[in-house]
């Protein structure tokens, strides 16, 4: 399996005064992103949450380059992959396009938890994400 993505709509309350994206709106993007990603290859994250007892994803790292600026109306493309799996956290690569111009780049890190504390991932996760990959790899 290739990179997930998922198309996103830019609307007006995802920009700023200037009628550019505001910045934490590319957030709400990226976690779309990997919540569909979740959904495609586990389920709905609900679901996950009972029959794990209690399992919870935390973004505990993320590092972004914005490179453009999207407008209103722009239709973006959210692309999601992984890079590495650890034993209670996982590294994904985020971008988001405008067509083939790549606006945003983020290397984020989700860790596994349970009552607060880090947990291993489940196994069919953990095998579920490995086949996730950038276009090409």
């Amino acid at each position: 399996m290739t990179a997930h993505r998922i198309d996103i709509r830019v609307y007006y309350e995802d920009t700023d005064f200037s009628g550019f994206v505001y910045h934490a709106s590319y957030l709400r993007f990226m976690e779309r992103g990997r919540t569909e990603l979740f959904r495609t290859l586990a389920g709905n994250q609900s679901e996950l949450h009972q029959e794990a007892d209690g399992l919870h994803f935390v973004v505990r790292r993320m590092v972004i380059d914005y490179a453009k600026p999207a407008r209103m109306d722009d239709l973006l493309e959210i692309r999601t992959w992984t890079a590495q799996m650890k034993g209670a956290s996982m590294h994904l690569v985020q971008e988001v396009l405008r067509g083939e111009d790549r606006l945003v780049h983020a290397d984020v890190v989700i860790a596994c938890v349970r009552d607060g504390r880090a947990i291993r991932l489940p196994d069919s996760l953990r095998q579920a994400l490995t086949t996730t990959r950038a276009d090409g790899a």
